[in-house]
């Protein structure tokens, strides 16, 4: 027997009339009286009176007491439901997160969200590749991943845009770039650089976007912390490329200065993913719903200083993403004008 059979049952009780029941239970009335009907085989019992057409007689003692239990069930479901809301809204646990390095900037505005609304989650972030986060969300040790969606290879996951990160150069903050607001990747090249390591998938994408112009820069310093790399920057001759939103973290660069990188200016778009279900789990669900929300009114990028601020549409769900770097760089670089 079904919830539906019950709430079919009560509706009859409780309008008298079969059309009516029908119309309030949004159904067809030959639907309603087949589900009453099935309810009566399994129960073994009639439950309504019956007498001459499709009118309704009343219903027979044991229909009376089908009724008062149906009332229960339908009265016990509703206070199930609303526990289960109040658990959604009153969340408790570990929020685990999956997350590049480079997205530090990015996470508190998004954390801080999250505990304003749920005071009892604990977040968990950590920073590890795409090859850790696809592990992650396949068993289940992960709640969400946040990652650059041109490039993520995380299988078939569900997906929202979070916001657009374009790249900038950390200079010294001295004579020679002091009137300077953007540079070229080319004059960029040129300059004695400290740069991500080789294997991390940052240094990858600025590798592609240095040899599109036909440059091939030798770093003097190597790293697998972009915040390390800001220190060299603060303290040596060294210049450093970092995500755009790094660049707006006052009181940890003093003595340097962001020089947008330009000719040409690139962007990738980053996304927060989960595992692509029929039921998202409540961990995730907390993450997705903000930003879901902040997507409507592009709150969430005017928060993060997103050139691209504005509302975002475009929702990618349960479908493969292809790894595929220097394609992307390509499709997402514009030259300055």
């Amino acid at each position: 027997m079904f919830l539906r059979q019950f709430q079919y049952l009560v509706a009859v009780a409780q309008e008298g009339h079969f059309g009516r029941a029908a119309r309030s239970c949004h159904v067809s009335q030959p639907s309603l009286s087949s589900g009453i009907k099935q309810l009566e085989l399994e129960l073994g019992v009639p439950i309504f009176l019956r007498g001459r057409g499709q009118r309704f007689h009343g219903l027979t003692p044991e229909g009376e007491h089908v009724a008062r239990w149906a009332r229960q069930v339908i009265s016990d479901c509703s206070a199930l439901r609303d526990e289960i809301d109040a658990m959604q809204n009153n969340l408790r646990g570990n929020l685990r997160v999956g997350s590049m390095p480079s997205m530090s900037p990015v996470l508190p505005v998004l954390m801080q969200l999250v505990r304003q609304r749920h005071p009892g989650v604990l977040v968990d972030v950590q920073f590890i590749g795409n090859d850790a986060m696809k592990v992650g969300l396949n068993n289940f040790s992960l709640d969400v991943a946040v990652t650059y969606m041109d490039t993520a290879d995380l299988g078939r996951r569900s997906a929202l845009p979070i916001c657009t990160e374009r790249l900038s150069l950390l200079v010294p903050d001295t004579d020679t770039f002091r009137k300077r607001t953007t540079i070229s990747w080319k004059e960029a090249a040129e300059l004695p650089l400290a740069m991500l390591r080789p294997s991390m998938h940052e240094r990858r994408f600025v590798n592609q976007v240095f040899a599109q112009v036909g440059c091939q820069p030798a770093p003097k310093v190597e790293s697998e912390s972009i915040l390390h790399l800001m220190f060299q920057v603060q303290f040596t001759e060294l210049c450093t490329i970092i995500p755009s939103h790094f660049a707006r973290m006052p009181g940890l660069r003093p003595g340097t200065k962001a020089l947008d990188l330009v000719d040409p200016v690139v962007s990738q778009e980053v996304g927060l993913y989960w595992a692509g279900s029929e039921t998202i789990m409540p961990m995730a669900n907390a993450l997705v719903a903000i930003v879901k929300s902040l997507n409507k009114t592009g709150e969430l990028r005017r928060r993060l200083g997103d050139p691209t601020a504005g509302p975002v549409k475009s929702i990618a769900r349960d479908g493969p993403v292809a790894a595929n770097g220097a394609g992307q760089a390509n499709r997402r670089s514009t030259r300055a004008q």
